[in-house]
């Protein structure tokens, strides 16, 4: 059954002679796009790419000075996790609808502004997380979870994304309608862990679900 079986694989490590645990698990879902194509103007797709891959630093719970932050560090290919325990939600920012008070596990942890180290477009602070919300969005509905999204991305193509899950996501510090509407929530409403993988080859951002 799909995500209930899982095999360890001991392979040794070339000339270091310890094992390495390789796990071969088959994910509930999984979807990627490329950071190459995420505008068509080279300077502002980097500007998103960047956003994309500082946010899910943030979001993984990687320890971040805003004041010196490198990017050839954010760039580099990664792996990182995040995990929900059962009955457990997940939003994309702090700034939540009432009914989520006291249920959100785990947010990414900023408002994508400068003072966090988010670039700058031309447009906004932080350009480029809709992509990245709407790539999660999407991965988590097709792994069955419950997620919530009110505000759709209409204003704008997220290539390689479905119009249907584009999301809309803006955060200021303090309470706002606004921003809690533009908002993505997630509740792991299985009963075994879920555990959201983010893997970055240098080109290609892929989220499986697991």
């Amino acid at each position: 059954m799909v995500g209930t079986i899982i095999s360890l694989i001991l392979l040794p490590f070339l000339n270091q002679g310890q094992p390495a645990i390789v796990s071969t698990v088959e994910p509930l879902a999984s979807r990627e796009f490329s950071l190459a194509k995420r505008y068509a103007d080279s300077f502002v797709n980097d500007v998103f790419k960047d956003n994309i891959l500082l946010t899910i630093k943030y979001l993984t719970g990687e320890e971040i000075d805003p004041k010196k932050i490198n990017f050839e560090d954010v760039r580099k290919p990664f792996d990182q996790k995040l995990i929900l325990k059962p009955g457990e939600a997940f939003a994309f920012h702090d700034d939540v609808l009432p009914e989520y008070d006291g249920k959100v596990a785990r947010t990414v942890n900023g408002h994508f502004n400068a003072q966090e180290g988010f670039r700058f477009s031309g447009l906004l602070f932080g350009d480029g997380v809709c992509h990245l919300a709407s790539l999660l969005y999407w991965v988590a509905k097709d792994a069955g979870l419950e997620t919530v999204a009110q505000v759709r991305h209409d204003f704008a193509n997220i290539p390689e994304v479905p119009k249907e899950y584009g999301v809309s996501i803006f955060a200021y510090p303090g309470k706002q309608y606004s921003d809690q509407m533009q908002n993505l929530y997630i509740t792991n409403n299985k009963e075994q862990e879920i555990v959201f993988e983010f893997v970055y080859n240098g080109e290609n951002l892929k989220i499986s679900v697991y």
